[in-house]
């Protein structure tokens, strides 16, 4: 079984690449994040020609989450719950569903913004909503993953210069200790390092030549309990889908699975 994950910044302007990318991977299940559409404008239809059915929480411009699976779909929860909201909405962060033997949650952490800022504030309690929400699944017996756009690196290892990100977010120890709590709760990072690549990092800015220069983070995360670590028999960094006129700013992760 193959599950991925991936920041598509966009799914219309990514459409063609997603599609291409899903008949080539062999993904049979894809947590999706920054859908940026209605759902009412979700592309269900050539997903479906696909073989994969759609779950959507997603509201418009900004945001959005998804679950794409060709292995079933089932109990689709949409919503963090406990989600602290922000400026007094709860925004399409967070999408949970069960696809085949597995359990899956597609996250899009709150960016933060600066350490200064009302939004980082809100990052760190939707962290902690977040591990209270999967807290339950984490210890299960059932494989279960949480993955997505975590918007933290986990060491100064996984971005390309620590100087670089000095006084900012994604980098801090409030950020990086939030994510040590989903560990405590019983997940861990199923992807090894090092990968292909020294720094398999998954996220790099369109600005200033970033990605040919490999001025990146690795952002995107897959976090798997106990069951779900010990089916894992390969993971990578589709960095060759970063490349190229229209890629998201962002390369999937992908996980296989013996389960």
């Amino acid at each position: 079984m193959r599950i991925a994950t991936w920041n598509v910044n966009s799914i219309t302007a990514r459409l063609p690449r997603l599609l291409a990318w899903l008949e080539s991977s062999g993904t049979d299940v894809l947590c999706l994040q920054e859908a940026k559409i209605a759902e009412d404008q979700f592309p269900f239809d050539p997903l479906r020609e696909l073989g994969y059915e759609a779950a959507v929480h997603a509201t418009g411009r900004w945001n959005g989450v998804a679950v794409l699976s060709r292995v079933g779909l089932e109990d689709v929860v949409k919503g963090l719950p406990g989600d602290p909201g922000y400026d007094g909405a709860r925004e399409p962060r967070a999408l949970s569903a069960t696809c085949g033997p597995v359990r899956v949650w597609s996250v899009y952490v709150p960016n933060g913004r600066e350490v200064d800022h009302p939004h980082y504030a809100y990052k760190l309690q939707w962290f902690e909503a977040l591990r209270a929400a999967v807290a339950g699944d984490a210890s299960g017996s059932r494989p279960f993953a949480v993955l997505g756009d975590y918007n933290v690196a986990p060491t100064d290892d996984d971005v390309y210069d620590r100087s670089a990100f000095e006084g900012a977010t994604h980098v801090t120890p409030a950020e990086r200790a939030a994510l040590a709590s989903l560990r405590e709760a019983g997940l861990a990072d199923v992807v090894p390092r090092p990968l292909k690549y020294e720094h398999p990092f998954t996220y790099w800015d369109y600005r200033q030549l970033c990605f040919p220069k490999n001025r990146g983070m690795r952002i995107d995360l897959v976090y798997g309990n106990e069951p779900f670590a010990k089916a894992v028999t390969d993971a990578y960094v589709d960095r060759e889908e970063r490349k190229g006129k229209g890629a998201s700013d962002h390369a999937p992760v992908v996980v296989d699975l013996d389960v």
